[in-house]
Order: C-alpha cells, then sequence, then structure tokens
C-alpha cells in the first residue's frame, strides 16, 4: 500500500479542487500528519504565489514551507524540454516528494492544470508523475457539456493511459455531471469499468461554478466603487442593462451581476431598490461600464443606501466586458470560506469514506491529533445537525463565530438579542452573516415568552417564586435560552463570552437539572496538544471536590473522553505519586482512586500520581513502572479547581495548545460555559462538542 495519492485530470476545468479539498479534509481525520505537493504550477504573477497551494496550506493549517510544496513552474519545465532534459524534471519532483516523505505520514499530490489548452505534452507528464513517485491515482473529468458516453469514453481512454504504464488508479471522478442523468452515466460507468476501479459521481454545483465578484474584478483591472466587503458575492448570471428600466427589471434572475453605462443612472438606482425589495430577486454586483463614473448627485444617493452588493467602474465598453465575464472560469481562494465549505460538503456527500480513504492509508496510528480530533467533532455534528442557542448575540466573537459555522453549515443558530442592533454590529464589523438563516429572538417580544414565564413559575413556585419574579427571570438571556432548550426549541447553549461561569449554568441546574445517577455537574477541557488531545477535568466548576464528588468527576470525565474518541487512562492528580505521600489532600486523592476502582474496575487508572509521571513516560516508568497509565494519561483530573484553572490556562499559553470547552457534564441537555477571554475559535469548538452533546452522548 502507499502513503499517497495522486490527483490527475484529462482536461481544463475539471474542478479536481473539489476532489483536492474534500480527500484533505477526510485525510485530516485518518492520518496524523498530512502534507501536501504539486508537481508543477503554473508561473505565478510577480509578488504572488500559487492559489492551489495557498488555499489548501492555509485553510487546513498544514505545517509545510510554500516552496517545499512544488518542485517546478511551467515555465522551467517547458525550458528543460526544449533543452532535451526531460529526466531532469522526474529527477527534481522525485527529490521533493522524498524529502516531504520523511516529514509526513501521508501525502495528497495534485497534478497539473491544464492551464495551456491543447499542450501535447501535459497528460503524459501526470503519467509519468504518477508511475515514478509509486503512487495511485484518482483522474477527474468534467461531466459539463457532453454526454454520458463522452465522459465515460474520456474516462476509459486515461484509465488506459495510466495502467497500460504500470500507474495505479484507484478511483476515477465524472465531476460536474448535469443533473438528472447520474442513474444512466453509473449504469454505463459500471459496464466499462466494472469492479477494476472506484467510481465516484459528483453534481454540477452551481455555487462552485459560477465566479465571485472578486474574481471578475482581478480579470477586468475594475475599480471597486462601493461595497468591497461584498466581493465574495458570486454572479449567478450576468445581462446587460440597456433597455428601459421598467424592461430590464423583469429580466433580473437571483444573484444577477448588472452590466450598464455608468451614466445609466436609472438602471444603477433601479437595480438597486429591487434588490432590497421583496418582489425582485437578489443581485450579486454591477458592473458600469465605459470608464463612465455616475454624477455626484446621484454618487451622494447610493452612499445613503445601506448595501449588500459591489457597484465596479470599468474601462472597457459594454459589449467587450460581457463577452470577459463569460470567459471567466471561477477558481476556488483561500480566503471564500463558503466556496471551501460548499466543496469539502460536496464531496462527503457523494464519496465513500471508507471505500475510497481506508485503503490509501498504509497503517493505523496509535495517536489521535488535535487536527484528527477536530475533523472527527466537525463530521460527528454534521451527521445529525442541531440547533444551538447563543445568549450574547451582539458580541463580536459570537458574531463572528455565527458566521464560521453557517459557512461550515453543522449547526441552526439562534441568536438572543436586539434584532437591530446585531444586524447593524455584523454590518458594522463587516461580518456577511447571511440572517435569513439564523434566527434572532428578543426574550420579551417572543411568542414563547408568556409561555415560557408561566412553565418556570410551575417549577419554581415551590421556592417561592410568583409570576412577577418568573417575569422578570424570563426577560434575562440565560434563563430564556435555557428555557428555549427545555421547552425543546433548541438543543443546546453557549454562553459565558460576556456572562459569568454562575450566571450561565444557574438556570440549567435549577429546572434542566442532572441525569439519572449523576450528584456532580462538572467540566472538561479537551486540550489538543501537538501530538496528542488530553481531556483536563474539573478545571472550571467545582473549587473544592471531596473523594466522592472527585470520583464522580473521574467517571463523568472517563466517559466523556471515550465518547469523543479518546482512549481513558485516567490520572488522579496529586502532589505525590503512588504511596509516598501523606497529607489530606492525596488521601482524599487516594481515597477517590479507590472509589472509581471499585465502581468501575474496568477503567484504567492511577492516583495518587504526579504531572509529570502521568504525561512523561521515562518519568512514569521510573516512579511507577508496573502502571498501565503512568506517562500516557488521557485524562487528567485536578485535585480542585484552584489547580486545575491554572494548570489548563498555563498549558494553553506556553504551549500554544488549543483548549476546546469547558465541556460540562451531568445535565440532562447541554449547556456549556465560555471564558469571559473566549476567542472566536472557542466560541465555534464549543458550539460544534453542544451540538453533539446534543445528539445524545
Amino acid at each position: 500500500m502507499s502513503k499517497a495519492v495522486y490527483i490527475a485530470t484529462i482536461e481544463p476545468n475539471s474542478g479536481k479542487s473539489i476532489v483536492v479539498l474534500g480527500l484533505m479534509r477526510m485525510l485530516l481525520g485518518k492520518v496524523a500528519r498530512v502534507g501536501y505537493f504539486r508537481p508543477i504550477i503554473d508561473d505565478p504573477k510577480e509578488g504572488e504565489i500559487d492559489n492551489h497551494i495557498n488555499t489548501v496550506i492555509s485553510h487546513f493549517e498544514l505545517d509545510i514551507n510554500y516552496k517545499n510544496t512544488y518542485a517546478f513552474t511551467r515555465s522551467e519545465v517547458l525550458q528543460k524540454y526544449n533543452q532535451g532534459r526531460s529526466g531532469a524534471i522526474i529527477d527534481g519532483i522525485i527529490q521533493k516528494y522524498k524529502n516531504l516523505e520523511e516529514k509526513f505520514d501521508f501525502i495528497l499530490v495534485e497534478g497539473t492544470d491544464f492551464s495551456d489548452e491543447g499542450s501535447i505534452i501535459e497528460f503524459d507528464i501526470n503519467v509519468i508523475i504518477a508511475k515514478n513517485l509509486g503512487i495511485p491515482s484518482i483522474i477527474v473529468a468534467s461531466g459539463v457539456d457532453k454526454t454520458k458516453e463522452e465522459i465515460t469514453g474520456n474516462l476509459k481512454l486515461a484509465y488506459d493511459t495510466f495502467t497500460s504504464k504500470d500507474a495505479e488508479v484507484l478511483a476515477i471522478v465524472a465531476n460536474k455531471v448535469v443533473n438528472g442523468y447520474e442513474k444512466e452515466l453509473r449504469a454505463k460507468l459500471d459496464d466499462d469499468f466494472g469492479s477494476a476501479v472506484e467510481k465516484i459521481i459528483i453534481p454540477k454545483i452551481g455555487s462552485l461554478i459560477n465566479p465571485t465578484i472578486r474574481e471578475i474584478v482581478n480579470e477586468l483591472d475594475g475599480n471597486v466603487l462601493f461595497g468591497k466587503e461584498f466581493l465574495n458575492n458570486q454572479a449567478g448570471s450576468f445581462g446587460v442593462g440597456a433597455m428601459q428600466l421598467r424592461n430590464y427589471l423583469t429580466h433580473l434572475k437571483d444573484n444577477s451581476l448588472v452590466i450598464t453605462p455608468g451614466d445609466r443612472a436609472d438602471i444603477i438606482l433601479g437595480v438597486l431598490q429591487a434588490n432590497i425589495s421583496d418582489n425582485y430577486p437578489k443581485i450579486s454586483g454591477i458592473i458600469l461600464t465605459g470608464g463612465i463614473i455616475p454624477e455626484e448627485s446621484i454618487l451622494k444617493l447610493i452612499e445613503g443606501v445601506s448595501l449588500s452588493v459591489p457597484i465596479i467602474s470599468v474601462s472597457q465598453g459594454t459589449f467587450s466586458i460581457t463577452n470577459r465575464i463569460g470567459a471567466i472560469r471561477s477558481k476556488i481562494h483561500a480566503d471564500n470560506l463558503q466556496k471551501i465549505n460548499t466543496s469539502i460538503s460536496t464531496f462527503e456527500q457523494y464519496v465513500d469514506e471508507d471505500r475510497l480513504v481506508d485503503p490509501l492509508i498504509t497503517f493505523k496510528s496509535d495517536s489521535l491529533t488535535p487536527s484528527m480530533f477536530q475533523y472527527n467533532l466537525l463530521k460527528r455534528a454534521l451527521k445529525n445537525k442541531k440547533h444551538i442557542v447563543l445568549p450574547e448575540g451582539s458580541d463580536e466573537r459570537i458574531l463572528r463565530a455565527t458566521f464560521r459555522l453557517q459557512a461550515s453549515n453543522v449547526v441552526d443558530i439562534t441568536l438572543i438579542g436586539d434584532e437591530k442592533k446585531i444586524k447593524s454590529k455584523a454590518v458594522k464589523l463587516d461580518i456577511p452573516i447571511n440572517f435569513s438563516k439564523v434566527k434572532i429572538i428578543s426574550p420579551i417580544n417572543s411568542p414563547h415568552f408568556e409561555d415560557y414565564v408561566q412553565t418556570f413559575y410551575e417549577l419554581r413556585k415551590h421556592k417561592n417564586v410568583n409570576l412577577d419574579m418568573a417575569k422578570d427571570m424570563m426577560a434575562d438571556v440565560s434563563y430564556f435560552g435555557t428555557m428555549m432548550i427545555y421547552k425543546g426549541h433548541a438543543d443546546g447553549m453557549v454562553s459565558g463570552a460576556v456572562h459569568t461561569t454562575q450566571h450561565t449554568i444557574r438556570p440549567a441546574l435549577q429546572f434542566i437539572k442532572t441525569k439519572p445517577g449523576v450528584k456532580v455537574v462538572s467540566s472538561v477541557f479537551f486540550m489538543c496538544l501537538d501530538d496528542r488531545v488530553s481531556v483536563f477535568g474539573d478545571c472550571a466548576i467545582n473549587p473544592n471536590p471531596n473523594a466522592e464528588q472527585l470520583a464522580e468527576i473521574a467517571i463523568s470525565s472517563a466517559k466523556s473522553a471515550a465518547a469523543f474518541g479518546i482512549e481513558p487512562k485516567v490520572a488522579m492528580l496529586s502532589y505525590s505519586s503512588g504511596t509516598s505521600g501523606k497529607g489530606e489532600d492525596v488521601e482524599t486523592v487516594r481515597e477517590a482512586t479507590k472509589i472509581v476502582k471499585e465502581k468501575h474496575p474496568e477503567l484504567k487508572i492511577e492516583g495518587p500520581i504526579q504531572y509529570d509521571a502521568a504525561v512523561d513516560m521515562r518519568v512514569g516508568q521510573s516512579k511507577l513502572p508496573n502502571s498501565e497509565v503512568a506517562g500516557q494519561a488521557s485524562v487528567l483530573i485536578f485535585p480542585d479547581l484552584n489547580t486545575g484553572n491554572n494548570t489548563y490556562k498555563a498549558v494553553q499559553r506556553e504551549t500554544g495548545a488549543l483548549a476546546i470547552g469547558p465541556m460540562l457534564q451531568g445535565l440532562n441537555k447541554p449547556v456549556n460555559d465560555l471564558s469571559r477571554g473566549c476567542t472566536v475559535d472557542d466560541v465555534y469548538n464549543t458550539v460544534i462538542i453542544t451540538a453533539i452533546q446534543a445528539q445524545g452522548l
């Protein structure tokens, strides 16, 4: 088996980026260290780098230097061919690849782009590279404007060429297939290929094919007059505004790009008004041709309107510009999260991961890396999409995380707060949230408010709560959000970016309550270190747990670790290891360890044990040589909140570890607390683990 795969195409604009992005995401969930390599790249413009490489290494945060990700530029390859030095090309590629092979467990290799259509040598180069690297290939073909016979014929020709030169083909991909004849194409592929190769069909996705306004601006060398923050809008279609406004409005389509001379103020203002009207489709942008800038009075009028579309001025005439726009082929760029996430989710939807990826993996790693852990979190959350409420809707970090969550399409979100303030802040901060897909609720204006008040009163009247008190409580965002969960109007809640821990979890303790058999609500952090993920508990809730409480925290934390794919090896931390230490604090840890062993004899647990002996194999074997946990602990239980909270923050700051959490354990329904110093990443990750908890962990 190989430790790499080669993504090859047989024509321009095949859309192989969707395969590269989707496969990279899958690989990061299976393999500890994944590298990326392009043997040959197009000649970048001066001062720029290759877009494919930049998109992959920046989005997936790959630990790889840009200069090590490719061997040659296209002009360098042609020069060597013309000099009769074709062998030097393969030698250079192999050398670069082998350098990466020493560092990474798996390498995704992306073939050439066929930028020079009609290149005689390009396809042969891809075959030769794959063969000489000794790695299997995935061949990608475009289905645009092709019959099923043409698609199958092209793939069969490419497959036969590879295999005739002893280059193994793992899978063939028919991409951008027109909706409606996937079934017939599948039958045709089965007839021609049988079981010789994995066959993948991916339909044509309009949002991936349509160019963004940013790409159009770059191609036309345009000047952005308004709406720079909306350049990632996608042009679903385009048309010339040359007729009278009353007639042109009837030709608008969803995400239309309007092309019109710069002196047509009637068209400009008319389509802007149509864009904010519920009676007309939304437009993606306006191109003003002829180098004509609207008059000052018109510009002043536009400036006073809240725009969601960019307006661009270009120097060329309408006819020329329209033809150039029609010839633009969209690419996926590093800053376009929407296209990247759409590519990944589309690939995952149409590809059987086990059939494609598992045969590529040459070994099973015992370690769970942060990338693998986060990938698995996202994948699990996507399997059963949940609805999460965020009570602090106007906080900047919450809004930025909401946009990321929306781009990933991983959860449904409700923000609590004043709708006008939230939307205004998002615009001010340049956060392009699609509010048509995000609920915003103001508690006292909610149609459920009176019902929530009455429900809370019935639940808490035995605690001398009257209706007026219940009404005041339900006006509070934390109480309202928690009641949404209790009533089944949301699946989980994440708060604490602005509010205290007590403010966040008090409502949950009052009426969400704990699971049967659970007495202690506790918390864990998932500490994503360089080479592993450890579970730290309890670092957020219980100040001074007694032995029974500490034992329950350990049991809950071990269950949480196992539920999230981490084998629980529990270290009950103290200032001494084994039987040497004495004192009240160490005796509490010793007693807690005994309780856990009695209740769960199958659990691997060691305590008391010092932190270094728990995580360092050399120290662990020295102090506790016969321990199954020493030196390899995955769940670390701290004796008190002071120790736990300070330790997790010290580890986080000094090592650069990502701390996901805290995740609360023991509640009937998930409510999770953020630190008031949380980052956007913290919010994003905590929402995802909350969604997974809501699936029934």
